[in-house]
């Protein structure tokens, strides 16, 4: 029997030698291993791209076919709403609508496991169900507003540097969109979308106007008022380009102290809730405690 312990303890300890062995021993030569991972990493991202558009295509077909059973038309207030969020996807509206129909249906049926009050929570689910896609969808759309408009007084330095140099307003719009693609993507976006506007044939004011009604940004609003004046009047467009910058800027710089004004006054909850008890119960609590004790020692006397 001992025998037979001893073989199978020498084969196990073998066997897991080999194995913990066996990537090093089996390990391909350094030009085979740079080869089989390039074409591995190849290979893989073009798998992987394939799959998600294939399933993709199939999300999409099947929220079009049932958004198309139950006979309901496109809602146009809902894709303005999905392009100013940046959505500009054909799918997109499906899309939205499937988790606005689909989402509170899931809840109502997490909240039908609740025992206590389960109609309530069902109905409540499905309300929140309901809103969640809408309160996302404005709250990404504020985001993206706020990224566009702190970013203008710098699109708009670089305008003015482009067309001092010589170049048109249409060909600076769309050097500073692809100046601006990286380090703010929305503005450059919306700027291309102009561009596109425009060399479909739509006037330059009508593509403005638009990016204006897209946005909803008051200072687009103010620019295309700008653009408007320059061509009624024939004011230069590099004066105008400069003295709208510098309105943007203070604009800024305006908003700037108004929240740090706000702050003063927004700390004082945190202030009054959260800092002065912690304070008060360390200065306090000691002579409390003394007091306390002074009035325990008399009451024993």
């Amino acid at each position: 029997m001992q025998i037979l312990f001893y073989l199978a303890l020498a084969v196990t300890v073998f066997c897991t030698v080999t194995l913990l062995m066996a990537p090093v021993l089996l390990r391909p030569a350094p030009e085979v291993q740079r080869v089989l991972d390039v074409t591995a990493s190849k290979y893989t991202e073009e798998r992987q791209a394939l799959g998600e558009e294939e399933l993709r295509e199939r999300l999409l077909k099947l929220a079009h076919a049932f958004r198309a059973r139950l006979g309901l038309a496109e809602n146009v207030k809902l894709n303005a709403r999905l392009v100013a969020a940046g959505m500009r996807d054909a799918g997109t509206p499906d899309f939205f609508f499937a988790a606005q129909f689909l989402l509170p249906l899931l809840l109502a049926f997490a909240g039908s496991f609740i025992s206590d009050n389960t109609v309530f929570w069902v109905l409540a689910l499905a309300v929140v169900g309901y809103m969640v896609p809408d309160f996302w969808l404005t709250m990404r759309t504020n985001k993206r507003k706020e990224r566009i408009r702190k970013s203008m007084p710098d699109a708009m330095d670089l305008l003015v540097i482009c067309v001092d140099a010589g170049l048109g307003l249409d060909q600076a719009l769309l050097r500073v969109g692809s100046e601006l693609a990286i380090s703010h993507g929305d503005i450059s976006q919306e700027f291309a979308q102009v561009h596109l506007a425009q060399r479909a044939g739509q006037p330059r004011l009508e593509a403005w106007q638009s990016l204006a009604d897209r946005t909803k940004i008051e200072e687009f609003q103010a620019f295309v008022s700008m653009l408007a004046q320059t061509d009624r009047f024939g004011t230069p467009v590099t004066k105008a380009l400069g003295r709208f910058s510098e309105e943007l800027r203070l604009k800024r710089r305006q908003r700037a102290e108004e929240a740090a004004t706000k702050t003063k006054i927004k700390i004082i909850f945190p202030l009054v809730l959260c800092i002065f008890p912690c304070i008060f119960i360390v200065l306090l609590a000691p002579a409390i405690l003394i007091v306390a004790g002074g009035m325990s020692g008399m009451g024993g006397n």
